[in-house]
């Protein structure tokens, strides 16, 4: 995780979470400031202190790294034994 200040307990379990998706394996460090980024935006919806932009910003991030279904069928991918 970028050390740009302390994250929690509950951010850094996430952000395991999603560096161990299968997803991930599709990410090489460029994407660590996007992760990041959307991570700070999560906490923010999850703490109930988000703006609709930050909402928004967070859909467009998850779908922009594959994190969603609508996401992964932009990108090209599909889970192994998923219909074509």
């Amino acid at each position: 995780m970028p050390a740009v200040r302390g994250w929690t307990e509950a951010e850094r379990e996430q952000w395991q979470q999603w560096w161990e998706s299968p997803q991930a394996v599709m990410w090489d460090e460029s994407f660590i400031p996007t992760v990041a980024v959307m991570l700070t935006y999560f906490r923010k919806i999850i703490d109930g202190t988000a703006t609709s932009t930050h909402q928004m910003e967070f859909r467009h991030l998850a779908g922009s790294l594959g994190l969603t279904a609508e996401g992964m069928k932009r990108l090209g991918w599909a889970f192994e034994g998923d219909a074509e």
